[in-house]
């Protein structure tokens, strides 16, 4: 399966058709952005490390039931996946106060919750993301009511699997964005990845941060941390 014509650059990827209209490939860059784009910089080898990681990942989300764009990873850095239209929801899943959520509601870091939470951001950079709930993005007609309830309960699902995962190999997985596609049937899938880039990696013994925190502040080891997490996942 070749790359043809580029269809779309995001921050962290690049999507291209392929000689089947159902079918993309995504390239994984090392560039790295933070606030919504306006820090900008490179973690080497982090393209590699978050394709083959996505990819290992959703294998394992598949068996656990829920259905993901993955077809075939092609190389270090390019996977053939379904092609879907995304729902412009990024779908926020947590399990300890962190980031965004300890800054806008004035919580330290490190608050363990009885039970996970869900935020919902509308995905638009010229918007910054804003927050949003079910209703909004029902009459922003994002989401149906259906595909809303369908996206909840995959992203809930991805959560229980990971966090035993990750636990197993000494990890804490304190939360973690995940974006979901439609078929050209309309059927609700995962998409985009899973990787540092969009999940906040607790070491479980030390507490040490294993991901895309340490660029967003400075806080050095970035490439390390991304090739602990790495090391941890393919059972190294």
């Amino acid at each position: 399966m070749e790359k043809k014509e580029q269809l779309y650059e995001g921050k962290a990827k690049k999507v291209f058709a392929t000689e089947d209209p159902a079918l993309c490939i995504v390239s994984y860059k090392d560039d790295a952005t933070a606030f919504n784009g306006l820090k900008k910089g490179t973690i080497a080898g982090k393209g590699v490390v978050n394709n083959r990681m996505s990819n290992l990942l959703m294998r394992l989300l598949e068996q656990n039931g829920v259905p993901t764009h993955l077809v075939q990873e092609l190389s270090e850095r390019d996977t053939l996946v379904k092609k879907v239209q995304i729902v412009p929801l990024e779908v926020i899943v947590r399990n300890v106060s962190a980031g965004s959520f300890a800054k806008r509601y004035g919580v330290p870091e490190g608050i363990v919750f009885d039970e996970p939470t869900i935020e919902f951001s509308y995905k638009c950079d010229a918007l910054d993301d804003p927050l949003l709930n079910t209703y909004h993005a029902l009459a922003l007609k994002l989401a149906t009511k259906e595909e809303i309830a369908t996206i909840e309960r995959y992203a809930f699902r991805v959560n229980e699997v990971l966090k035993e995962y990750f636990l197993h190999l000494g990890v804490r997985l304190i939360d973690f964005k995940l974006e979901f596609g439609r078929l050209p049937d309309g059927t609700i899938v995962l998409a985009d990845e899973i990787s540092p880039d969009t999940c906040r990696f607790w070491d479980a013994e030390t507490g040490e941060k294993l991901d895309k925190d340490r660029f967003r502040r400075d806080m050095g080891g970035v490439e390390d941390a991304y090739r602990e997490i790495f090391k941890r996942v393919k059972g190294e």
